[in-house]
């Protein structure tokens, strides 16, 4: 390096706040060995190879967890639009049921007969609900309770012990697999 060079490079190395070298050591003179390539060490080469493993790892682990939130996604989609598949394919009996009936209702006149065919589909119909899981709410002389009933009226209880009973069901209550679905409206005695 020649003296000129050294120079520009001491100008180069100058703090522009303080005037100082900041490239120097104290232990050795001159600034040149600042600027020297960084020797190969087995070690920092070791340690250079095993980030950029980490690091695709790393990539690798978050495309695959993309992918999971994509698959999971999708199939959360899927299973709420065929969530109720299976008890529409049930239903469909009932259905078809309904359909007789109704032609049997206009051609004949009888109504016993049309009573009980009537009364067969309801029958079908109440029990594929409960075999899915349906169970009515019993309400009638049960005492109110606000997160099951829904109190529509309360009128005046004709005895003392039917005080904050429910005295008449206007709506059904339901629980599916034990979960309400549907709160009783009831009238509750005061």
């Amino acid at each position: 390096m020649t003296q000129k060079d050294m120079k520009q490079q001491e100008g180069n190395n100058m703090d522009n706040n303080t005037g100082r070298d900041i490239n120097t050591d104290e232990n050795i003179s001159g600034v040149t060995h600042l600027n020297e390539p960084i020797t190969d060490d087995p070690e920092l080469e070791k340690l250079k190879t095993e980030l950029e493993d980490l690091k695709d790892k790393n990539l690798r682990i978050l495309a695959e967890f993309d992918n999971f939130k994509k698959r999971n996604a999708k199939e959360k989609i899927e299973l709420i639009q065929t969530a109720g598949r299976e008890v529409i394919i049930d239903l469909l009996d009932i259905l078809d049921d309904c359909d007789r009936a109704q032609k049997q209702i206009e051609k004949s006149n009888e109504v016993k007969e049309i009573r009980e065919g009537i009364l067969l589909v309801f029958n079908k119909l109440r029990n594929t609900l409960q075999s899915r899981g349906l169970k009515v709410m019993k309400t009638i002389n049960e005492d109110f309770n606000p997160d099951l009933h829904d109190a529509i009226t309360s009128i005046n209880a004709p005895t003392e012990d039917q005080k904050n009973k429910i005295l008449d069901e206007i709506a059904k209550g339901y629980f599916l697999n034990d979960k309400i679905i549907r709160h009783a409206k009831v009238v509750v005695g005061k």
